[in-house]
Order: structure tokens, then sequence, then C-alpha cells
């Protein structure tokens, strides 16, 4: 089992490298490549590729200072995946020089002792790295980088945007696996009903106090989505975060409702379950692979009040529709769930933040052509900069002056910055959940 989880671990890094793609989606490809279906060897080669994408930065400067004056970029992609499992494994989870000598002809058998040659030496290295003495003759802010495994620019920016001190508490808890939440579904059941079920199905959840169906995962005896209760649509894994903007949205019983960017459905779900199946949702996304999953999940979770759209929602879409709320979730720089998709991190730059800004200015500009009079648009996004954020809100309102910003409750987060006291903000480090922005704005009648 244990080859068989390195070999999908190599070929999954290998294809988050060559294509740019998200962890889970590589991992499925490299499974489906290798003919692996076993879940304990797919398991185990997830929690390999995430920890050591969480701490690359690091590992590639351990790694480089090791190979000095070669670097790693001058190995094959093969070798150069391998190393870096490598390091993660014998330097931060286990320095035992036996399971060094184990992982080393592992990697062997499975990449050809041709392919390893080049790097048998420095293997040996490798095991006699010390870390402290390393980064001893670095600058604060790439210290800090390391340390916490984050971009370089990323610490510079949040040091500017929360302070040093905040900033350093924030991205030690982007370090750390994140609570899991689910939302219970009230569609299926009643609440208390959802609860007993859940239990007896081997699942401990606590009740997250300020929302009204959100419950974190406490304990589980199986994957949560092997559950029985997962397969029957009883909950929706969903990060309070996300559950907090459909309750602020709040959509009433009988509502048009245009969700935007709405795959893989958390959000969609959600507003047919506040809405108790009554009223119209009308759900656009532009990926024909995501509106399949989100088929999935709404038809998982029981609603039957929402139709899909196919469409890019920065051109004009395929229905002349004006709805009594408008919630817009456009894609982001992630910077606020770095502890759940590590690779994000690594594809960013600081360029990156303006370029999705105006991606999604272009979306929130359409938007507003869809608000009736005395209607809302709800604007979130997972991440903390303010260029996606309350500058964006700013533009809107100078260009949209029919809207004004009202009061985001439930109130469980901060204030958003820069003067938009009726925005939130959610932090990992202070709320337990995803970085998270959200806006709710009534168009004036």
């Amino acid at each position: 089992m244990l080859q068989a989880a390195w070999t999908l671990a190599i070929e999954t890094l290998s294809w988050i490298e060559l294509k740019r793609l998200g962890e889970r989606l590589a991992l499925a490809k490299a499974a489906k490549q290798l003919g692996i279906k076993d879940s304990k060897v797919i398991g185990l080669a997830h929690k390999m590729v995430s920890e050591t994408l969480r701490r690359k930065n690091l590992i590639d400067f351990l790694l480089n200072s090791t190979l000095a004056p070669q670097s790693l970029n001058d190995f094959r992609l093969g070798p150069r995946t391998f190393l870096r499992l490598y390091v993660h494994e014998t330097k931060m989870v286990n320095g035992d020089s036996e399971k060094a000598a184990s992982i080393a002809k592992m990697g062997r058998s499975i990449l050809g002792w041709r392919e390893l040659q080049g790097i048998e030496e420095t293997l040996d290295k490798i095991l006699s790295i010390q870390p402290d003495s390393a980064l001893k003759e670095i600058g604060d802010e790439e210290k800090v980088g390391l340390l916490t495994y984050h971009p370089t620019w990323f610490v510079k920016y949040c040091f500017k945007l929360l302070g040093r001190k905040e900033t350093l508490k924030f991205l030690e808890k982007a370090t750390e696996i994140p609570p899991t939440y689910v939302r219970i579904n009230t569609l299926k059941a009643s609440e208390e009903n959802l609860l007993k079920t859940i239990e007896d199905d081997g699942v401990i959840l606590e009740k997250v106090q300020q929302l009204k169906y959100t419950y974190r995962a406490v304990k589980s005896r199986k994957p949560l989505i092997r559950t029985r209760s997962f397969r029957d649509g009883l909950f929706f894994l969903q990060d309070k975060a996300s559950c907090l903007a459909a309750e602020i949205a709040n959509p009433q019983v009988g509502a048009t409702v245009l969700d935007v960017c709405a795959a893989p459905g958390a959000k969609t779900t959600y507003l047919a379950q506040l809405m108790e199946n009554e009223g119209a949702i009308y759900s656009v996304d532009y990926s024909r692979r995501r509106i399949e999953v989100w088929r999935r999940e709404t038809k998982r979770m029981g609603v039957k009040t929402a139709a899909p759209i196919l469409a890019d929602a920065r051109k004009p879409l395929p229905i002349n529709l004006s709805a009594d709320l408008v919630v817009l979730d456009p894609p982001c720089t992630s910077t606020g769930t770095f502890s759940r998709v590590p690779s994000a991190k690594w594809r960013l730059t600081k360029r990156s933040i303006l370029g999705m800004a105006k991606f999604q200015w272009e979306m929130l500009d359409r938007c507003a052509e869809h608000v009736k009079e005395g209607g809302f648009l709800i604007y979130s996004t997972c991440s903390i900069t303010v260029e996606e954020n309350e500058m964006l809100i700013e533009k809107f309102l100078k260009w949209h002056p029919e809207f004004k910003l009202v009061e985001a409750a439930p109130m469980i987060g901060l204030p958003g910055l820069r003067g938009q006291t009726k925005c939130q903000r959610l932090y990992p480090h202070i709320h337990g959940s995803n970085g998270f922005f959200v806006a709710k704005l009534l168009k004036e009648t």
C-alpha cells in the first residue's frame, strides 16, 4: 500500500506542476491514470501531497541550499517531485535514517535507478540539513514566509494590511488543518431528526451557535462523504463562512433568486433550504463540468426549485430576469483558504490580485442589471485582499448610486475595512473559518 501511495503522490504532484491543477483534480486524474481505486491508498497519497504542498517553499529552500551550485530546477520532473516528498517525510515528519533508506529504496523502485542516479548523494546530504542554520542569513519577511509556508510577497501584503503581530497569528493559523463544518438539510427532515440520524451514523456534531443549521464535525467513524447520511443528502460539507453568506442573503419563501457562480451547489442548496423549496432559483456557472456537479448536489439535497444556466456571468445572460435577490460569489485568489487548498498560494503573484479584481468587477457590474428595485445584491469572496473586496464595493457604489450598503447580519465577523463597517470580514485565526468577506447591497426604490 505504501509504495502505491508514493507512486500516486509523485504522479499527482507532477500533474499539479505541469498543468497547474488543484490537489483534488490532480489526484483524481493520477488515480485514474494509474488505475488506483483503493480509498486508503488515495487517502494517504492525498495527505502526503497536501502536506508537501503546504510547505513547498521551505522544502524548496532547503533543497536548493543542499544542491548548490545546482538547483532543484536542474532535475527532471520525477526526481524533483520525489525529492520534495522525501524532504517532507524525512525532515518534517520523521527524520529516522532507517525510514529514509526505505524511502530511497522505494523511490528507485518507482522511478527506476537511472532516474535517481544523479540525486543519490543529495539524499544523504538532506538528512544532515539543519533548518535553523539555513535560515540564519535571510531577511525578516522571507524568514516569516518560510517558517509559516507562505510566499514572501503575501507576507509583505499582510504586514501592510493587518500589521505584523496580527499577520503572524493569521499566517501561523493557516499552517493548521482547519475545522470541518457541515450544514444540516431541513429539506429532508426536522433538525431534531436529522441530528439523531447523523449521530446514529457515527458522526458527532457541535452546534455553531450564531448560525441556524451549521455544525462543526467533531468526530466521525468514517470519512463524512462515505456516510449514509451524506449520501442521503442530510448534510452538506460547507464552511461556516459560506453558511453565513447565505444567511445574510436571507431569501424569502417564494422569492426569485439569481445565484451567480453557483457550482458546486453550496449556495444554491442552502438558499433553497431557507426558501423551504418555494420560489425560483436560477443558478449560473460557466463550466459544464461544474454544472454537472451542481446537478448531482442539488438532486442529493432534494432541491426542487433551482434551474441551471450555463453562461459566462461577465457577459449578458441568456435570460431576462429581475430578481428579488442576486448572490455573487465569484472566482477569487482564495487567500483566505490557503490552509484548505495549499497549492493555490504557489500559483499566485501580487499581480494576480489585480487581474482577479478586474474579472470580479465585470461580474459584479453585470449582476446589478438583474436586481429589482427593493431587491438585494450579496457579494462575497474567500479572499482577504482589499482589492477584491472593499475597493471593489467602493467602485460599485460610485458606478451604481442606486445601491447602498446595508447591515450584513448576523454579525459574527469583524467590520469591513476602509470605513465599510456594514460589511463583514472573517479570519481563520479569529473565527475558525475560511478567510472571508461579505457585503449586502440594497437597490433603493
